[in-house]
């Protein structure tokens, strides 16, 4: 099969694996992430094969959805990938990118690296900063039942992986937990760019927020 043919049909497998997705982690968000992705690899280098497959499969099973099982969404999109004769190279390069790609609290160290990764990665932070961000943020918050502000619950910084995946603390709290730190761990010049922007959407939107909760 052509790479376009390829391309294609991966679409239409994320499509259909995803139709019932959490609307956060949806056909949606691969979309927007997959955009992002092609924006960004016409500035910097990288096979944009690799990251339009990797966007595309990227969260084809997240592991918090999925009983926090983080291979079943390699090892997914690898069976598929092998279904369509890709080449076994390019496999193993889309398993480590999903096996990767996820934020994992702050003392998670980087155990693989490449620029296509790079790439997909800045991509995913990008659709969970800005106003998409903070909708993603405040819908998945509903969808676990948790709190919008609780100021007698502080945000916990720099938390280990297993304590970023447990916390169930209010979605404020997220912003300082995650979304807050994005913009720093972009890898590529164009992400860190594209992040500015988004990131000082956040700031100004959590000044909004704590004026509203308090009544200034």
């Amino acid at each position: 099969m052509r790479e376009s043919e390829i391309t294609k049909a991966t679409v239409d497998f994320v499509k259909k694996e995803l139709q019932h997705a959490e609307a956060g982690h949806d056909w949606s968000h691969i979309e927007r992430v997959w955009k992002l992705a092609k924006k960004i690899v016409a500035r910097e280098p990288g096979d944009p094969f690799i990251v339009s497959l990797g966007a595309l499969l990227h969260d084809i099973a997240d592991a918090k959805f999925h009983g926090g099982d983080e291979t079943l969404g390699s090892e997914k999109a690898a069976h598929f990938l092998e279904s369509l004769q890709v080449h076994p190279n390019i496999v193993t390069h889309i398993k480590n990118i999903i096996a990767h790609i996820s934020f994992k609290g702050g003392h998670e160290k980087e155990l693989f690296r490449s620029p296509e990764f790079d790439i997909i990665q800045d991509a995913d932070r990008l659709d969970a900063m800005g106003a998409i961000g903070i909708a993603r943020a405040f819908h998945y918050g509903g969808f676990k039942n948790r709190a919008i502000y609780d100021p007698r619950i502080p945000p916990q910084r720099n938390m280990s992986k297993t304590a970023y995946r447990k916390s169930a603390a209010p979605t404020i709290n997220h912003f300082y937990e995650k979304l807050l730190l994005l913009q720093s761990r972009m890898n590529t010049p164009t992400g860190r760019l594209l992040a500015t922007e988004r990131h000082e959407f956040m700031l100004n939107y959590l000044k909004q927020f704590y004026n509203e909760w308090n009544i200034e």
